[in-house]
């Protein structure tokens, strides 16, 4: 088994629908200088290499890069930890985290996971599951078994965030699951969902 590199995951979520958060490889600090002042700061740089599946872990991410003296040093540090692989540079997302996923299952065939992310994920273990083929309805009942739903509808004053386009993500993903035969695993982690978007910041695609 082998991770797509992240082309050829761009490609493939491009062709169903499913939006990455905005990003390119680069192969100096001025090139990610460059995507920075036309995209805007904060950036992220991620290590990227098709062996590593716990980038964060194993401190191979930098968050919150807002000028190009931090990008600079970012990139050299990244570097100098892990001489191996690109750097990818993306655009920082804002919302809430969840994550979302495929597995198949010897049983049932593709099966998809969705949940609250970041420390929800981890102490609540808040998630649920839908088996393949998922509709749009089968979708939305999977955000609302969830225990944190309420923060889907509005809480302490905030806008509900963006559901409609999370039973999209959901929905095409199932459609991407059932027709590439070949993909075993799927594992977006983190999600971003706010008032006005959903986008994938991070994607791990098995073959």
């Amino acid at each position: 088994m082998m991770l797509l590199s992240f082309e050829e995951t761009q490609e493939l979520l491009f062709r169903y629908k499913i939006t990455l958060v905005e990003g390119q490889i680069i192969e100096s600090p001025q090139e990610g200088i460059a995507f920075a002042r036309q995209k805007g700061w904060p950036i992220v740089l991620k290590v990227d290499y098709q062996e590593l599946t716990h980038r964060t872990d194993l401190g191979l991410v930098r968050v919150g890069i807002k000028n190009e003296q931090e990008l600079q040093q970012a990139f050299l540090d990244l570097r100098h930890d892990f001489d191996k692989g690109r750097i990818l540079i993306q655009k920082t997302a804002q919302g809430v985290e969840v994550i979302c996923g495929m597995k198949k299952d010897p049983t049932f065939g593709p099966v998809l996971l969705f949940g609250l992310g970041g420390v929800f994920v981890e102490v609540l273990k808040d998630v649920t599951f839908g088996i393949v083929p998922v509709t749009k309805n089968e979708a939305h009942q999977m955000i609302a078994k969830l225990k944190g739903y309420s923060l889907f509808k509005g809480y302490r004053g905030k806008d509900p965030l963006y559901a409609a386009k999370v039973v999209d993500l959901l929905t095409h993903l199932s459609d991407l699951a059932q027709k590439e035969e070949r993909i075993v695993e799927i594992n977006f982690n983190p999600v971003f969902v706010s008032e006005t978007e959903v986008a994938v910041a991070d994607a791990k695609i098995t073959i």
